[in-house]
């Protein structure tokens, strides 16, 4: 995706940037209000991180005007202001979610993939996802391993789905509790660990070729490299 990080704070910013960059996404930064309207109507984002505390125009200036001006780019705001009121005046104002500081990554993450799809920006619909001689038809909701069917639970599918979904992209444990569970999971739980045995004994069991790999101390990935 490209994606608008509107923040004054150079540590915040630096430490969005550096984590959205390694997800291979596109960043633009601005760090005043004024930059980042500018910014946001000279070209096209995917996705609008916009701080609601800037100097020149604060976050909620710049998220009506936008709106008053028909720009439909998604706006995840990013604030230290947690009261309801607060969130209420961020939601009213015509962004699309918001998120208290601080902050998980893993979570936030989770709302921008939540936001892209509910945005209809993922133009192209995959009905099947391969890896190998793994087929997932997502109509379906079908899983076949080498012409076999496997049958596995709706978490465990949509645990494969997100790994399948790029195959050789490493998931961390978060941010596929984040996806799969939800963002108020407990971190310190293994449910990731268990389901992930499940999975290969489900997917990988008797096959030469396994294809669900653990990258020690960062998580799982799905490919068909031996």
């Amino acid at each position: 995706m490209h994606i608008l990080v509107i923040e004054d704070d150079s540590r915040v910013a630096d430490f969005l940037s550096r984590g959205l960059r390694a997800e291979r996404h596109t960043v633009q930064l601005a760090k005043n209000g004024i930059e980042g309207l500018a910014l946001a109507r000279s070209s096209e984002y995917s996705i609008i991180l916009l701080d609601v505390m800037l100097p020149g125009i604060d976050g909620i200036e710049l998220c009506q005007t936008l709106r008053g001006e028909r720009r439909n780019t998604p706006v995840l705001m990013l604030t230290a202001l947690s009261t309801v009121e607060n969130r209420v005046s961020g939601l009213r104002c015509g962004a699309d979610d918001y998120l208290t500081k601080p902050f998980a990554f893993e979570e936030l993450l989770a709302r921008i993939d939540a936001l892209h799809r509910r945005s209809g920006q993922l133009t192209e619909v995959i009905s099947l996802l391969t890896v190998g001689d793994l087929v997932f038809d997502r109509e379906k909701m079908r899983v076949e391993r080498a012409g076999r069917f496997v049958s596995l639970t709706a978490r465990e599918l949509a645990m494969l789905e997100l790994l399948m979904r790029y195959p050789g992209r490493l998931y961390s444990r978060e941010r596929i509790l984040s996806n799969v569970w939800g963002v108020n999971e407990d971190p310190l739980t293994n449910v990731v660990d268990v389901y992930v045995s499940r999975l290969r004994a489900k997917v990988d069991s008797g096959h030469a070729l396994q294809l669900i790999k653990t990258v020690r101390g960062l998580g799982y990935k799905i490919d068909a490299e031996s």
